[in-house]
């Protein structure tokens, strides 16, 4: 069974483990116009529960909190998504209704 799940990464982190994912979705921030490993992105993984639990323990990967949680996302990852218009406070589902603007398939859906 998979689940989906929003992290805060480097495309090159992402690219390392990208094989693993069931699917995946990625928005760089930063406003890098050719995109490279240290690029920062937000990332909505759908994987199994493996796959999830290695990220967790990964450094290189910032798991944000479930998005129907309401509980804020990270100062550093309010600070990297404040371009697409995150404020602070913000949860994961305002995260991801924001990005969406961007990049439609980062909406939080729920099937």
């Amino acid at each position: 069974m998979t689940g989906k799940a929003y992290y805060m990464t480097t495309l090159g982190d992402w690219q390392r483990h990208a094989s693993r994912f069931a699917n995946s979705h990625w928005l760089a921030l930063g406003g890098d116009a050719q995109p490279n490993e240290a690029t920062h992105v937000l990332v909505l993984i759908e994987a199994d529960e493996g796959v999830h639990l290695s990220l967790e323990d990964d450094a290189a990967f910032e798991p944000l909190p479930h998005p129907l949680a309401q509980k804020p996302i990270s100062d550093a990852a309010q600070a990297a998504l404040a371009p697409h218009g995150v404020p602070p406070g913000a949860t994961t589902f305002d995260a991801a209704e924001a990005v969406a603007r961007v990049h439609p398939l980062l909406r939080h859906r729920v099937f």
